[in-house]
């Protein structure tokens, strides 16, 4: 499979009866959220590292072919320079092996301060992952790095060292109407999008308005880029976002439906094949 879709997250109780059966219970939310998408952006690792157990029963809830591409502790990222904290990056994938198959790209997100003048401390923290056998993705979020000579220095090291981009698409939420429960999430930067490639996988992280209807030209944007990148044997992760987080799923489940009718060559959404599957598309 080359073609990902799921949530930022998982344990969202917002979404009992909409995405989970009337009644679903806190602890069932992963085992229900994996049949219905097929990965997790797993935000959760950003804030604490989960125990063994918790990490074994992750695996044990999930289906074959559902994978977590988990964030790296912020105890890590967002410390200042990187270098000192390799053993810890180190140690938590140690940590996450009992997902087995089911793990898929790390990603480091970078905070703000973290500039281009910082290129050879990011370099030496990249290298020293590059010699594991996991994927790690890099979210950047200083403007600098958007910039001359500093993109094209940034993608040269990426490439070299086959680490993949984060792309982090906030154009919905700064487009139409500035809705008050958008307020919540302007601490999403706004940052250029470059459909950048430097690895042969790509995570999304498409931040998505409210109003569906303002998010199409930006979808049918990623509807073109996702099939070129899967005619040319890319493993793309699109994850959904939406500062009303109860609508997420729908506006993934869309988007997935998007692409069917595009033709674009998508694996079957496993929520589609529920015997009773909760009523959909009814947030708009």
């Amino acid at each position: 499979m080359k073609f990902f879709i799921g949530c930022a997250v998982w344990a969202y109780k917002g979404w009992i009866g909409e995405l989970y059966p009337q009644g679903t219970r806190t602890n069932e939310f992963l085992h229900l959220y994996s049949r219905r998408f097929t990965t997790v952006e797993g935000n959760t690792t950003f804030y604490a590292v989960p125990n063994q157990e918790t990490v074994t029963r992750w695996a044990a809830e999930t289906p074959p072919g559902f994978e977590f591409c988990l964030k790296l502790p912020r105890d890590i990222t967002h410390q200042g320079l990187l270098q000192p904290y390799i053993p810890a990056a180190l140690k938590f994938l140690e940590q996450m092996r009992p997902l087995g198959n089911r793990l898929g790209p790390i990603f480091a997100q970078l905070p703000p301060s973290y500039a281009p003048g910082l290129l050879d401390d990011l370099t030496t923290f990249l290298k020293a992952w590059s010699r594991t056998d996991t994927p790690l993705a890099l979210e950047v979020r200083h403007l600098d790095w958007f910039t001359e000579p500093h993109a094209s220095n940034l993608t040269a090291v990426l490439e070299k060292l086959g680490v993949g981009r984060v792309l982090l698409d906030s154009r919905p939420i700064y487009t139409g109407d500035d809705e008050p429960q958008l307020q919540s999430e302007r601490r999403k930067p706004k940052l250029p999008l470059q459909f950048s490639l430097t690895a042969p996988f790509s995570l999304i992280r498409f931040i998505s308005h409210p109003n569906l209807s303002v998010n199409q030209p930006f979808m049918e944007d990623w509807v073109t880029q996702i099939r070129q990148w899967l005619q040319a044997g890319v493993r793309i992760y699109f994850f959904v976002h939406c500062p009303t987080e109860e609508r997420s799923p729908s506006t993934a489940h869309y988007f997935q439906q998007l692409l069917e009718q595009s033709d674009v060559a998508v694996p079957p959404l496993p929520w589609n094949h529920l015997e009773h599957p909760p009523n959909q598309l009814s947030l708009w």
